[in-house]
């Protein structure tokens, strides 16, 4: 998803989380999370649900711990987790190398990529088309940077769906998003579709601060079994419809 840009953790609270050890003392495990994520992390009937969500709650099973699921900004929830604030940061959350100087990550649980939305009777064929054309992506995101680096200064969202809206409104020529997310907007706005080329491949893991190496083991032994044992394919089929 998301090559968010982090901010910078105030020194204080570094300070607090190193005084504090590797993380919370009670039996809660806290996950942070964008809920405008789907199929990952979305609100249904008033909760948060998606494949971060229950990939969690297994997590928390296995451990003994009652998951707590808190909705920030995706900006903010690498600094939640290295504050101390949280235990994890699960939000479709690629896999980069400035990240792994920031946050510890587990075993990649997805492969994702960024794809192009455009109208159906656009011009758009594939990634050559786009040099300047008004492209939408939600800021910080790997599509951020993949089209700020290699094709135009894009115009920023808050979240796929106001650049998905943006693009069904005759506003942007194209929007660059992840692949299953864009699956689920593509389906409410009958007009747009999503073009066949990918333009990157990247894989999402679950954030753990450095320090707390006992929980990044716990999910890891997680991950691997729910891939043993079809458990990962389960919560995936549950959300992802083919």
């Amino acid at each position: 998803m998301k090559l968010k840009l982090i901010s910078a953790v105030p020194a204080a609270l570094l300070l607090v989380f190193a005084l504090s050890g590797c993380g919370r003392n009670d039996d809660r495990l806290v996950m942070v999370t964008e809920a405008t994520f789907p199929p990952y992390e979305f609100r249904e009937g008033g909760k948060i649900v998606g494949i971060d969500v229950d990939l969690m709650k297994a997590v928390a099973k296995k451990t003994g711990r009652e998951l707590v699921v808190e909705d920030m900004s995706f900006d903010s929830v690498i600094a939640a987790v290295q504050a101390g604030k949280a235990d994890v940061a699960a939000s479709g959350i690629t896999v980069t190398d400035e990240r792994k100087r920031q946050v510890g990550f587990s075993r990649p649980y997805v492969t994702a990529q960024q794809v192009v939305i455009v109208p159906k009777d656009s011009e758009i064929r594939g990634s050559a088309d786009l040099k300047g054309k008004r492209i939408g992506v939600q800021h910080g995101t790997t599509g951020d940077l993949y089209v700020t680096k290699n094709i135009r200064e894009p115009e920023r969202f808050p979240n796929g769906s106001l650049a998905v809206a943006a693009l069904d409104a005759g506003k942007l020529d194209a929007v660059v998003l992840d692949g299953e997310p864009s699956k689920v907007h593509v389906a409410l706005h009958e007009n747009l579709v999503i073009l066949d080329e990918p333009l990157t491949t990247e894989e999402y893991a679950i954030a753990v601060n450095r320090k707390n190496t006992a929980l990044l083991e716990e999910i890891n032994a997680v991950i691997d079994e729910l891939r043993e044992n079809g458990g990962l394919e389960k919560i995936k089929a549950k959300y992802v419809k083919q």
